[in-house]
């Protein structure tokens, strides 16, 4: 009995290494193990467009399929009907995705960053406030693991303080992201948020780059917003480390972005791309779309939309002319989400508030996808193998165009200088020339060809990040050192200092040696 009762403590204190043995063996066999248990999972993006949940849900569907719970806490209506998902919303009318019209910010040199110098300032005093964040704040303990929106959320960044988190970045590549886990990207070929530059890139060009990456960041994270964020959580919360400190402790950072629809990225452990992880195969459409889009013949079939954030509405009314007359010129059939009624539409045109995006991209009749270019329907458009028609509006969508621009994937316009004929011309060619077709072929084919789908690979990394309790094996030491450290100032001056203590002796020694040769020689001479 003596020696029984330490052989049973024993087995059960090796119990949660076996499950975890067993877990990786599923993964080895290729498939993914059922999880150890049922983990609570708490998905923070209280600031975010309906884009970004569209990146979200995928992950939490897949998650809770397996058994997890899934507390989602969003500025967006409920939209999941699985059991273990619970969606709770602020309901701050800070930041109303749809009200804001983003052409407005076209003449902003941040692409519309300084809307935020207001909204997250207030969203930081206030949000705390709301009884469903405060509830969630107080029980944040009792979550296994938090997934962060990364794009515009730091006021959330109280809840990771002492707890395992991950970040979804769901705008795709952010430089600064990868600089805190320690993977400065170098800007002499990394873009910045808002544009990318011909390839090779010239010396104009990679100084321009350079100093955008550094703006932005100066921008967002030492000048204005974050500072601004941090004054409003520190007058709440005085005990808690600032938020950049906070954020150095992600454990992983998923990213919506993928090398075969981008560029490929030296990228750390720590950083796994599952870019086009709500793209999906098409689902049969509703018949009157069906009869429609079919029914265009050989001619085929423009789809136009402007997206969740810049609604049709929104756009202005001589571009919304201009593009109808196109639109009357062309034998085609233009299906258009729009979100208003709108009159004297030649017959050609069908107009909608909502369409299955997916869906109609992957019908084989539709031959264009006129879009502003935001990263989620670029993705979608090469995935389902549709050429488009680019029309960027802001921020990274100006990027995400000249890549469409680049890849020979169709073509990209900028509004101030649309004509026409320049309509036309565009969209003739890109339906025309066979080469938009292959090259967007080719790239979906490289999509699609992964050992493991986008979403598997994020809900194995994510049970990973809590099956080892927050994975520290995977942070790079990089990420703990000061920028002096990283770029070896230091070092840099120490070596200064060396060689300029070499000189200096050399100097003495070169002085000695002269004025002993020079009295020598004097010595002689007398």
């Amino acid at each position: 009995m003596t020696i029984a009762v330490p052989v049973a403590q024993h087995v059960m204190k090796l119990a949660p290494l076996w499950v975890l043995m067993a877990a990786v063996a599923g993964v080895a066999a290729g498939e993914l193990a059922p999880p150890e248990r049922a983990y609570k999972i708490l998905m923070l993006l209280p600031v975010s467009s309906r884009s970004h949940r569209n990146v979200f849900m995928p992950l939490a569907e897949a998650l809770a399929d397996r058994g997890h719970e899934i507390v989602m806490l969003t500025n967006q209506p409920k939209s999941s009907k699985h059991p273990n998902i619970h969606e709770f919303s602020h309901d701050l009318p800070h930041f109303r995705v749809g009200e804001v019209n983003m052409f407005d910010y076209r003449s902003d040199p941040t692409g519309g960053l300084t809307e935020f110098e207001v909204v997250l300032p207030l969203m930081a005093r206030d949000i705390y406030k709301v009884p469903v964040v405060k509830d969630l704040y107080e029980r944040r303990k009792e979550f296994d693991l938090i997934i962060v929106d990364h794009a515009f959320n730091e006021v959330v960044y109280p809840f990771l303080h002492e707890a395992i988190f991950i970040m979804l970045t769901t705008p795709g590549l952010d430089y600064r992201q990868s600089a805190v886990l320690g993977n400065v990207l170098h800007p002499a070929y990394v873009p910045n948020h808002k544009s990318d530059f011909p390839q090779p890139i010239s010396l104009w060009h990679r100084f321009l780059n350079t100093m955008i990456h550094i703006a932005i960041a100066v921008y967002w994270r030492k000048w204005t917003i974050v500072p601004l964020t941090q004054k409003e959580i520190s007058a709440q919360f005085p005990e808690l480390p600032p938020l950049l400190d906070l954020e150095r402790n992600m454990s992983l950072a998923l990213m919506n972005t993928h090398f075969s629809i981008g560029i490929p990225l030296p990228l750390l452990p720590s950083q796994v791309e599952v870019g086009g992880m709500h793209c999906r195969p098409a689902r049969p459409l509703p018949q009157e779309l069906e009869s429609w889009i079919s029914g265009a013949g050989a001619a085929g079939v423009i789809y136009f939309n402007l997206g969740t954030v810049a609604r049709g509405t929104h756009l202005p009314v001589q571009y919304r002319d201009l593009l109808i007359q196109v639109f009357r010129r062309l034998p085609q059939r233009v299906l258009w989400k729009y979100e208003e009624e709108l009159e004297n539409l030649p017959d050609n045109m069908m107009i909608r508030k909502w369409l299955p995006q997916q869906d109609i991209l992957a019908h084989h009749n539709v031959k264009v996808f006129i879009t502003h270019c935001g990263l989620l329907g670029l993705q979608e458009a090469i995935y389902h193998a549709t050429p488009l028609l680019a029309l960027p509006i802001f921020v990274d969508q100006h990027r995400n165009g000249m890549f469409v621009k680049k890849s020979e994937l169709g073509h990209t316009l900028v509004w101030e200088e649309l004509s026409e004929d320049m309509i036309y011309d565009a969209l003739t060619d890109i339906i025309y020339n066979p080469k938009y077709k292959e090259n967007v072929m080719r790239m979906s084919a490289g999509m699609r060809d992964q050992q493991t789908s986008p979403r598997e690979l994020a809900v194995f990394w994510t049970e990973y990040v809590i099956r080892h309790r927050g994975a520290p094996q995977l942070r790079s030491p990089a990420a703990q050192l000061s920028w002096v450290e990283f770029l070896m100032l230091d070092v840099l001056l120490l070596l200064l200092l060396a060689l300029f203590l070499l000189v200096f002796i050399l100097r003495r020694i070169f002085r000695v040696i002269a004025a002993k040769l020079f009295s020598d020689s004097k010595k002689k001479k007398e």
